[in-house]
């Protein structure tokens, strides 16, 4: 644990000393100045003061007048424009698709490619999950055997992309022909047309606009098509529109081997969706996007492979995820948050991690490394809800409270892992409790295979209505959070 107690009274010095660092330039250097300045006007008295003033070249006092305003002008127009949410929503399939933990244990029981090993795996790992009675797949898996085909796929993709745009669009009160951009991700499923255009044909949008479709990109995906979305809105003309859908289709990604590493995706992975309307305009939007931080780490080996799409000794194509992935994302994630620290952290923070970095180097790594308080940063955590042993390293390594990390735990719970989507349920189960505030700052952290951690900083600039509470959590958020949905017990999920 990072800044463990060093002093009986802690509490109340740290206070202290953050309204000190934090507020330097005013606290400090400002009453210093003028200090300085009154000292320096009292030496030289009232008449030396007049004739100096009047000594003074008309270019001078133009000079000192022009240039700071010229400057901020020019950095004023060289700044990126800023890209704002309008609003988001995300899909709650359909009550057909529920499949609580019984029925997917039973079914899993009378697979015909599963052995009693193999069984006995899958149902220790479901226990170990975090993932409620209440997660949804496809009918296509409720099948014995599940019934995998391009069909099932694209019904799939379509019931939970147009769900999610069709609440998008009634929660804005937006046009589709007023939308100028699609950004589209899909790990695994990626048909021709492309989703993208499946959209561009359901909701007959402008032949003039802007498209993309990210594949292959993992759970981290939702962030990058973020950022795509708000590079080419910066290329748009002001008050231009940009939709973003996330999603995974899960009948894709079945397994029906019996390699236990390759059976885990089944166990986490579940239906879901989100749609996301970003602009340049402010007057309509709730959030600003601040930050947008991207970490790949595909050049070592062991990173690269940790989640691998491959056939096994059969021949049966699968997901492969390692052993070490939890170990690598612990490791990505550090990476991440250094670049990260150096954008959002307060000057206290970053003080005390150089002390204790240069520290370490003094005494030969002695000392423990001091890890940034980073909920002097945030206010809201939406941590990628990968499985419980993810959940958890990020909690450790980050030093979060339960309560910091319980979006990421009841968004497992009710809807399982829903890929790159997940962030923004979480997002959604926050305002769902009326948590969020003007002011307020909130993390999202996605991994992905590659492997990546992707992060995206959110500034609450609107305070959210009292409207009632939409999908997905409608229906279940008063049973939340759920009692001894917590950290996992050891193992990894």
């Amino acid at each position: 644990m990072g800044g463990s107690p060093l002093h009986p009274n802690k509490h109340l010095l740290k206070p202290l000393y953050q309204l000190l660092v934090n507020n330097f330039l005013a606290v400090v250097v400002v009453p210093a100045t003028a200090v300085g300045v009154l000292h320096k006007a009292a030496q030289l008295g009232p008449d030396e003061l007049l004739i100096r003033l009047h000594g003074l070249r008309q270019v001078h006092v133009f000079l000192a007048v022009f240039l700071p305003f010229a400057l901020a002008t020019l950095c004023l127009m060289r700044r990126p424009r800023s890209v704002y949410l309008v609003d988001y929503a995300c899909c709650r399939p359909k009550p057909n698709c529920r499949v609580s933990m019984g029925s997917f244990t039973e079914n899993a029981r009378n697979m015909p490619y599963l052995d009693d090993g193999s069984f006995r795996f899958l149902t220790r790992m479901l226990e170990r999950s975090g993932l409620g009675d209440q997660t949804y797949l496809h009918p296509s898996l409720h099948n014995i055997p599940p019934r995998c085909s391009l069909s099932d796929s694209r019904d799939e993709a379509e019931q939970v992309i147009f769900a999610a745009i069709d609440d998008l669009l009634a929660k804005t009160g937006i046009s589709p022909g007023a939308i100028d951009i699609i950004v589209t991700n899909c790990t695994a499923f990626n048909p021709t047309p492309s989703f993208t255009d499946m959209i561009i044909n359901k909701y007959k949008l402008r032949s003039d606009i802007r498209d993309a479709h990210i594949s292959g990109m993992g759970c981290s995906a939702g962030v990058i098509s973020m950022e795509v979305a708000r590079n080419l809105l910066r290329a748009a003309p002001r008050g231009a529109h940009a939709l973003v859908v996330s999603t995974e289709t899960t009948s894709l990604i079945n397994y029906t081997g019996k390699n236990r590493a390759m059976l885990l995706p089944a166990v986490l992975f579940r239906m879901g969706a989100a749609a996301v309307l970003l602009s340049t305009s402010k007057s309509t939007s709730r959030f600003r996007l601040t930050h947008v931080v991207r970490t790949l780490t595909a050049a070592q080996d062991r990173a690269y492979r940790c989640a691998y799409q491959e056939e096994d000794d059969e021949g049966q194509t699968g997901i492969n995820l390692s052993k070490d992935l939890v170990a690598i994302a612990g490791e990505t994630l550090k990476a991440n948050i250094v670049a990260i620290g150096s954008l959002v952290l307060p000057p206290s923070e970053k003080l005390l991690f150089a002390l204790s970095f240069v520290a370490r180097k003094v005494l030969n790594r002695k000392t423990k490394q001091y890890v940034p308080d980073f909920r002097t940063a945030f206010q809201h955590f939406c941590i990628h809800s990968g499985g419980r042993a993810v959940v958890d390293a990020v909690q450790t390594s980050l030093c979060l409270s339960d309560e910091d990390v319980e979006p990421s735990r009841m968004t497992l719970h009710r809807f399982g892992n829903t890929s790159s989507s997940s962030l923004w349920y979480e997002l959604a189960y926050i305002e769902a409790k009326r948590r969020t505030r003007k002011g307020d700052r909130v993390w999202m952290v996605g991994f992905g295979s590659g492997f990546k951690c992707n992060s995206a900083v959110w500034e609450c600039i609107r305070s959210p209505s009292n409207s009632p509470i939409g999908a997905p959590w409608a229906d279940s958020i008063h049973h939340y959070p759920v009692l001894g949905v917590g950290a996992s017990p050891g193992g990894t999920s």
